[in-house]
């Protein structure tokens, strides 16, 4: 693995989802593997679990952290080639991305989507960018379209947690009162088709119409507008909210029915509810699904740890 931008850098999913359980059982067995290494996390959005989880997994494989919120820390960065740099930008990715790479030897990015254009988003203009420049390993710590190391937990997470082998897994629209990016959506479909294509999870999605995923990442999911018959004989419910693909950006409805309750959850096969966080309680999801014996939030982010760790020691294994 020389970058980590998506599931596509991922040469054996089963042996990466192994690794990060391993991880969790002998968290110091590797420390040795990032002695006199650095990791630069750089941060164009705010983070609560991505920034922690990371620094704790470098840090147990030895590597030196340094981090940067961009804009407070460190100047603007400009991403468009070609510019003419009057306006608010003051530093130029090409130098950026150039000096970073020669003081960190991996360098975790995180920029999310801005809702205004499809196209520009979708182009992961940031990563790329980074990627071209840098001359060191980029792992995506969310970006516009992916958040591949949740994902990667949430793998770790549903196969400790699963009590059949093939599983139900049901990704389930929330209502909520502002846009928010499809990048966790999009990546729990990429990385769930993936393992139902394995054999290893039956993978179904449900919202309201007019939240349909870009073609790319819904796949072959099985989508059912009809919730109830979603969470039928489910094993993992799987709550997130996303703005429209279709229409760009945009807030279709805030239907509170689709915030999940207890009564959703009895529809289940006495199933686990999942959640990437943070999330509104009571306008999302009751307290009495947080709060409850079917809840999995806590432990899904206590296993973001073990997902940055694993794909940290496979690039330091390669470096």
């Amino acid at each position: 693995m020389t970058n980590f931008l998506s599931l596509s850098d991922v040469t054996d999913l089963d042996a990466l989802i192994q690794s990060g359980r391993d991880a969790k059982a002998n968290p110091f067995a590797d420390q040795h593997i990032g002695k006199n290494k650095t990791i630069g996390l750089i941060f164009f959005n705010s983070s609560l679990r991505t920034r922690l989880s990371t620094q704790k997994a470098a840090q147990n494989l030895g590597l030196n952290v340094m981090i940067m919120n961009v804009g407070q820390d460190s100047w603007g960065l400009e991403m468009e080639e070609g510019v003419l740099m009057n306006g608010d930008k003051a530093e130029h990715v090409r130098e950026a991305a150039a000096v970073i790479g020669r003081y960190c030897d991996i360098i975790g990015i995180r920029a999310f989507a801005e809702l205004k254009d499809r196209n520009a988003d979708y182009r992961e203009q940031v990563m790329h960018q980074f990627a071209k420049y840098a001359d060191v390993p980029i792992v995506n710590l969310e970006s516009a379209t992916r958040h591949p190391l949740q994902s990667l937990a949430d793998c770790i997470t549903i196969d400790e947690a699963k009590r059949v082998a093939r599983p139900k897994v049901v990704l389930t629209w929330l209502p909520h009162f502002k846009p928010l990016p499809q990048a966790v959506a999009n990546s729990f479909c990429e990385w769930m088709n993936a393992r139902a294509q394995a054999g290893a999870v039956e993978f179904v999605m449900t919202h309201p119409e007019g939240y349909e995923l870009a073609p790319e990442f819904a796949g072959n999911a099985r989508v059912i507008y009809d919730r109830a018959e979603a969470f039928a004989g489910a094993d993992f419910i799987y709550g997130k909210n996303w703005s429209s693909y279709t229409q760009y950006g945009q807030v279709l409805t805030q239907d509170p029915s689709w915030a999940v309750t207890m009564n959703d959850m009895a529809l289940t096969n006495n199933g686990k509810f999942m959640h990437c966080l943070p999330v509104r309680r009571n306008l999302k999801v009751s307290d009495a699904v947080l709060d409850g014996p079917q809840s999995l939030v806590i432990e899904q982010a206590a296993n973001r740890e073990w997902s940055a760790q694993a794909v940290l020691k496979e690039i330091l294994k390669r470096a």
